[in-house]
């Protein structure tokens, strides 16, 4: 995958939500590389400013160092299915989220982009696969509904399948995500009450 976040911002300008609720403030961009949300802020009218975290600072899981409610708001983009323990790195992200604030996440969606393929032939490093649903029963595979529906620390307000532009008809493979246009993942929001 290649330039998510620049995809992600293409669509998300056209979404007022994220200039005027959900990128308002001092946010992070966890597992920014190259990519980072802090290129992009100045689009977004109420985004003050953006710290990207990559490898360098720490375990992305982890946060170590970074106080409790510290950001408006956290946006992760194609980072959690790198993580050993997902639902730890959920903790401490809405941890450092400040009360009021948002999470913004992407992961991929286990049949757009991993072609139901285990181990992931697109990536080696993904560690886990995404779904919106409940559990299938396969490895590597997280329910995003069953990895949200005990949280009393968040609210969830969209879980969205990005397919636009994704080419069911197509063969599984090459990986549609190099279209400049197409998102085959899975957008997270939450807000800490």
């Amino acid at each position: 995958m290649a330039l998510e976040t620049a995809k992600a911002v293409a669509r998300r300008m056209h979404d007022a939500r994220f200039s005027n609720r959900y990128y308002v403030g001092e946010g992070i961009d966890i597992g920014s590389g190259s990519d980072s949300l802090a290129h992009y802020g100045s689009l977004f009218g109420g985004c003050w400013s953006v710290r990207s975290w990559d490898k360098k600072d720490g375990d992305a899981a982890l946060m170590e160092g970074v106080a409790d409610n510290t950001y408006n708001f956290v946006n992760s983009s194609h980072c959690l299915e790198h993580l050993e323990d997902p639902d730890v790195a959920l903790y401490n992200w809405i941890r450092i989220t400040k009360s009021g604030g948002h999470l913004i996440i992407v992961v991929p969606d286990w049949q757009l982009y991993e072609k139901g393929q285990w181990p992931s032939e697109a990536n080696s490093d993904h560690k886990h696969r995404f779904t919106i649903g409940w559990p299938h029963d396969r490895p590597g595979l997280i329910s995003l509904a069953e990895l949200l529906h005990n949280r009393t620390d968040v609210d969830v307000l969209k879980i969205e399948l990005l397919d636009q532009c994704f080419f069911y008809d197509q063969p599984p493979w090459p990986d549609q995500s190099a279209i400049p246009c197409t998102e085959p993942a899975i957008e997270i929001i939450l807000r800490k009450p």
